[in-house]
């Protein structure tokens, strides 16, 4: 099963953040063969973290919620909430399958969290600028909840209509970078 675990930043909490960047990778590294896309979200300014995104193939919510909940920076606090939801990973790739590679254009995060029937569940067509998309789904999986995918896109607007504005009560979009330790 696969899971999307978004941590979004306490406001404040970049210097104990920084304090555990080693206990958050070496936790991460844990679950490297489990992992699909993972990295920060940013500030307007490119460099400040504002969240950190995990998406991985989990046995069941249980483990899933072990695997949000765990995590160093969590139980430290440098966290004010998680969204973890089941997800389908309809391009069957990982984040390191991504053709356009590790660096180069903007990276965005695009959340959209639905309303009544579902949405957007065919993969759009041009898929040269997905790196990860698939629907936010109920811990059973029947019950759509959204839509979440990683893009290439030149600005947060073209990120943003990946997904069908009116289909979606709300639809996020953060800035966002491929994660982990260097190679």
């Amino acid at each position: 099963m696969e899971f999307i675990c978004y941590h979004r930043d306490r406001p404040g909490s970049l210097p104990l953040r920084d304090e555990l960047l080693e206990d958050h990778w070496s936790y991460m590294d844990r679950y490297a063969k489990e992992m699909i896309a993972r990295g920060p979200t940013l500030a307007d300014d490119g460099d400040t973290p504002t969240g950190s995104m995990h998406i991985a193939d989990l046995p069941d919510p249980a483990a899933a919620r072990t695997f949000a909940f765990d995590e160093p920076n969590y139980q430290a606090g440098v966290y004010r909430d998680v969204l973890l939801r089941r997800w389908r990973n309809t391009l069957g790739r990982t984040m390191w399958d991504f053709p356009g590679g590790w660096t180069g254009g903007n990276r965005y995060l695009v959340l959209g969290f639905g309303t009544g029937q579902a949405a957007d569940l065919v993969v759009p067509l041009n898929q040269d600028e997905l790196i990860a998309y698939g629907p936010l789904l109920s811990d059973n999986g029947d019950t759509w909840l959204g839509t979440a995918a990683l893009v290439q896109a030149p600005n947060p607007d073209t990120a943003r209509a990946i997904l069908t504005p009116d289909r979606y009560a709300d639809i996020e979009v953060h800035n966002w970078q491929f994660g982990g330790r260097s190679s």
